[in-house]
């Protein structure tokens, strides 16, 4: 039977319009969801604009909260600070191929790349999905890229879709994440942060759910012998934001991501890849030198804890999106993952406070 539990909500900062992160303007997502048998596999595309990324590059950061990950793109990354394709999320052996695909994307369109202009920066994230898909049939092909970036849009779905379709946490059924919050500065500016997980991560004793330690009641409830496993999974989280922060800041922000991670139980264990990227829609860097530099003021690092604060709210909120909203799954050789809604004992702990918090 489903819970009678009604979605909590994380924090007192107001969200957005659409509670997700393309409430930062101009952010949109896209999923291609494989579901047949013991495929269970997909990719989530972000774009954090309308344009060519390898053109108009977007300032960006990333945190490796644990490094057990097999990504493509962070050490470029790191040294200049900027993406320069749309963010990929897929299962950990198909990053090469859609590497691959975002390498001929922008080729397409950029066909000196590589030849009298820069090669190309793809950036791809993963988490492994082998319980529930068959990690081995290599399943994702380019094509499933290109659907996705083509998919992409400011509304999309949220759960057991996209990259998150075979995913796991918490052994309960994870997958995508979405949530936003807004903030006030004392300058009167008001701005947007926004997190997209990938989640597939946890322990269910130590799930932790609005505050509330319920993670033991459940693996009583369930007896599932995997409860006493060590941590095996991972976590993406992306984090966007309207408000005019350099590659410093954003790696400031990106680790505050980390505050709303741990609020749900996770201690970032030794088998669990958790990395986080920021990135800012505020301006862009041209790719050539005959181009002019923005000339932008950034927020005073004084001024950042509200943004801080953003980030961590917004990433437990998509967190508990991703658990709310995934639907049960079974998957290669009959392995299954019930959803939260499904085996959440009925409970008046948890009330939503959402249109309390709604975006006016």
């Amino acid at each position: 039977m489903a819970s009678t539990n009604t979605l909590p909500y994380i924090g007192t900062l107001l969200q957005g319009p659409r509670n997700a992160i393309t409430d930062v303007e101009g952010v949109t997502v896209g999923h291609r969801t494989l579901d047949d048998g013991g495929v269970q596999t997909g990719v989530t595309v972000i774009r954090p604009h309308a344009g060519d990324p390898f053109r108009d590059k977007v300032p960006a950061a990333a945190v490796v909260l644990n490094g057990f990950g097999k990504s493509v793109g962070l050490v470029q990354l790191e040294e200049l600070g900027v993406l320069e394709t749309p963010i990929a999320l897929t299962n950990t052996f198909s990053v090469g191929t859609v590497a691959t695909a975002q390498i001929r994307h922008c080729l397409a369109a950029n066909p000196e790349s590589g030849r009298s202009l820069p090669t190309v920066n793809p950036l791809v994230f993963e988490c492994n999905d082998g319980f529930l898909n068959d990690i081995q049939r290599l399943a994702i092909a380019e094509a499933d890229y290109l659907l996705a970036l083509d998919a992409a849009g400011p509304d999309f779905a949220q759960g057991s879709v996209g990259a998150g379709r075979g995913m796991s946490s918490f052994q309960l059924k994870g997958g995508i994440g979405s949530a936003s919050r807004r903030v006030s500065s004392p300058c009167g500016e008001v701005h947007t942060v926004g997190a997209l997980v990938l989640a597939n991560y946890g322990r269910q004793p130590q799930l932790v759910l609005a505050g509330h330690a319920i993670g033991e009641r459940l693996a009583a409830q369930q007896g599932t012998a995997e409860c006493k496993e060590p941590e095996k999974g991972s976590i993406i989280i992306v984090v966007a934001t309207d408000a005019p922060l350099d590659a410093r800041q954003l790696r400031r922000l990106a680790l505050r991501a980390g505050a709303g991670l741990a609020r749900t139980g996770s201690v970032f264990g030794h088998g669990s890849g958790d990395i986080v990227l920021a990135f800012s829609t505020a301006y862009t860097v041209p790719d050539r030198v005959d181009r002019p530099m923005p000339t932008i003021a950034m927020v005073h690092d004084g001024l950042l804890d509200g943004l801080f604060q953003a980030a961590a709210d917004s990433t437990e909120q998509a967190i508990v999106h991703a658990l709310w909203r995934a639907t049960a799954v079974t998957g290669r050789d009959g392995n299954h993952r019930a959803a939260l809604s499904e085996v959440l004992p009925p409970s008046s702990l948890f009330f939503s406070s959402a249109e309390a918090h709604a975006h006016p």
